[in-house]
């Protein structure tokens, strides 16, 4: 919906407030007059009685009502006979004449809304009757149609041709899914090519992958190179409060889209309303499975001859109704997942091309040595940079800039502020000095880029590592020494102090989650065997463990079991390296206490047994960090 679109809402939402206030005032203050007061009422004959024991002040009528005054300040109403007097009734009561001269009789004149009657009742619906009819004749004069029931149509935003657009150039590391995008365009640009062999329109193109990897982003690169009408709304937006309602917008939707096409429509987060059906509120007839319902129907139903191209995006394809999935509504799926080193390159020059960079600053090498980043990262990464660039008023971004934006987005902000003991500081210090220490010694964790004691976000301190190439499969004995690696700091914590700390808390989580995937999901435990045990959400490498486990209790305990061997395995191993190399961690702890950060080529120099300060006076050396981390103790730990 455009500005003008929204303008007129809102004053149709005014006038339709004004025009209904009216009955409703009209009902709230004259209503009650009509109808008589609060006061109570009581028999004509409790009044006669009061009037002779000379408790009642005056007496006013308003034609069958009288309204009582007590001498006491109280006031009450009763009724007389209709069509005599209200003397007559009291004498007939046995009133005396002396005792009526004693009380004030009054006549009162009847509001003329009292003389309406039944009248009172129809002005109101009057009144709303005519201003629903106004509100209508407006509508279609405005060729909107019937604005009375507009919360039933579809709210989808049409891209204008004169909007700024994104074309597939600034949509990088993506070039598969652009491939299948651009044949859609294509085939809406020029059906006849494809129709001259035989071939039909996609019906629909399913975007998958986790947050950040530029769905929605290729969808607007679409409606940029389309050409044609471009629909856009989320899955979300269908649902409401009343059942039907949401059937009705995907009906409203799709009319639209027939009318304007070729068009495409572009539905994010589907599964909003895509889940599976069956599982609802009412045995599946719940407001989400209407609409998933019409959708299907819209999607691939009697009518054969539109040429809509349906395009949704998701993160849980795993969740989606199976009849959404078949061919003939969602043709196609396209999966999009973090990028490789050339997709990081190409998006890395896309983010920083409107910022000034040093000579110093090598996107290859930062493109090489971030896997793991998705698109949004990366674009984060860069535009922190700038910040921290601005935030010191220079005006060039330097390899340092980018250093530091990486450690915040990776652990959050350095908190020097912080007032940390020297005992503290300490055990942080031996904590990441068992992380570096025990990835150095095995071969196929990756090499250690640089570790410190400087707190950031939640954490005291924090190693990372540094990987070259894209990592998609890990083998057992790489995960055990990977194991071995995340314990570390755990391990060094209890041989220096006999003990541990709150420090590996979050090392024992990731730990535990290794071990847990290794036995459960990738069948590399000798005793549960080859089999995936349990119930696992998500797809590929974003899975994660259901919260209810569907295995015997017999198979839990097996699984509990081998998850603590791993662990446990892992952490003596780790301290045996340490107590191997006892000096050498001594010494590391000390300079890493010294000087807070160690990186580059002194890390290691220090890490080989050698003098971090052989060949050069500093022990910071310019490197890129690596996404993957490990974090020493937390916030709470340092306490």
């Amino acid at each position: 919906m455009d500005e003008n679109g929204r303008g007129r809402g809102l004053k149709d939402i005014l006038l339709w407030g004004a025009l209904l206030a009216i009955p409703l005032l009209f009902l709230i203050f004259m209503l009650p007059q009509s109808l008589g007061g609060n006061d109570p009422e009581i028999p004509i004959s409790q009044v006669a009685n009061d009037i002779e024991r000379g408790l009642v002040r005056s007496l006013t009528v308003q034609g069958d009502t009288v309204v009582v005054q007590f001498t006491d300040g109280n006031v009450a109403q009763t009724r007389k006979e209709s069509g005599s007097s209200l003397l007559d009734t009291l004498r007939a009561e046995g009133v005396t004449t002396a005792q009526l001269d004693s009380v004030s009789v009054q006549v009162a004149s009847q509001p003329f809304w009292a003389s309406l009657g039944v009248l009172v009742w129809v002005i109101p619906i009057v009144l709303v009757v005519g201003a629903v009819l106004l509100m209508s004749r407006q509508g279609t004069a405005q060729g909107g149609g019937d604005q009375t029931l507009s919360f039933l149509k579809s709210r989808a935003r049409k891209i204008v041709a004169d909007r700024p657009k994104v074309r597939f150039d600034e949509a990088a590391g993506v070039d598969e899914a652009k491939q299948e995008l651009r044949e859609v365009v294509d085939f809406l640009r020029s059906p006849s090519r494809f129709t001259a062999v035989g071939a039909r329109i996609p019906k629909g193109v399913l975007l998958i992958g986790p947050p950040g990897t530029g769905k929605t982003l290729l969808a607007r690169a679409v409606a940029g190179e389309a050409g044609v009408p471009f629909f856009s709304i989320s899955g979300s937006e269908f649902v409401e409060l009343f059942v039907g309602v949401g059937a009705s917008r995907v009906r409203d939707l799709f009319d639209q889209a027939k009318r304007n096409a070729p068009c495409i429509v572009f539905v994010d987060e589907i599964d909003a309303v895509g889940r599976q059906r069956g599982f609802g509120i009412g045995g599946g007839h719940d407001e989400r499975e209407q609409t998933l319902n019409q959708i299907l129907v819209e999607m691939d139903g009697f009518d054969k001859q539109t040429n809509i191209v349906v395009i949704a995006a998701t993160n849980r394809p795993d969740v989606l109704d199976p009849a959404l999935l078949r061919p003939g509504r969602f043709d196609r799926r396209v999966v999009l997942d973090a990028p490789d080193v050339n997709g990081r390159r190409a998006i890395i020059k896309i983010h920083s091309r409107n910022k000034p960079l040093a000579p110093d600053v090598d996107l290859d090498r930062l493109a090489r040595e971030t896997p793991g980043f998705c698109g949004a990262d990366l674009e984060n990464l860069m535009n922190e940079a700038a910040i921290l660039t601005a935030r010191d008023s220079r005006q060039v971004i330097s390899d340092n800039d980018i250093e530091e934006a990486v450690d915040r987005v990776l652990a959050g902000p350095a908190r020097r502020s912080r007032l940390i003991g020297p005992r503290e500081k300490e055990i942080t210090a031996y904590h990441e000095s068992g992380h570096a220490l025990v990835a150095h010694s095995l071969r196929s964790v990756d090499s250690v880029h640089k570790i410190t004691v400087v707190p950031r976000g939640m954490s005291g301190g924090h190693t990372r590592l540094l990987t070259i190439g894209d990592r998609q499969l890990w083998t057992r004995s790489q995960l055990l020494d990977n194991l071995a690696f995340i314990l570390g700091g755990m391990a060094a914590e209890d041989l220096i102090l006999g003990e541990t700390t709150t420090g590996p808390g979050s090392d024992l989580e990731q730990a535990t989650d290794t071990a847990r995937r290794m036995v459960c999901a990738y069948g590399m435990s000798g005793v549960v065997g080859p089999v995936v045990v349990g119930r696992f959400e998500g797809y590929g490498s974003h899975t994660r463990e259901a919260s209810e486990r569907s295995i015997s209790d017999l198979t839990a305990a097996q699984v509990d079991q081998e998850v603590r061997r791993l662990i446990n395995d892992a952490l003596a191993r780790a301290r045996k390296i340490l107590e191997e190399r006892r000096q050498t961690l001594d010494r590391l702890a000390e300079t890493l206490m010294h000087h807070e950060t160690l990186q580059g080529e002194a890390l290691a120099r220090m890490l080989n047994g050698e003098d971090p300060f052989a060949e050069s006076d500093s022990v910071s050396a310019t490197a890129t960090p690596e996404r993957r981390a490990s974090s020493g103790p937390t916030q709470s730990e340092a306490a």
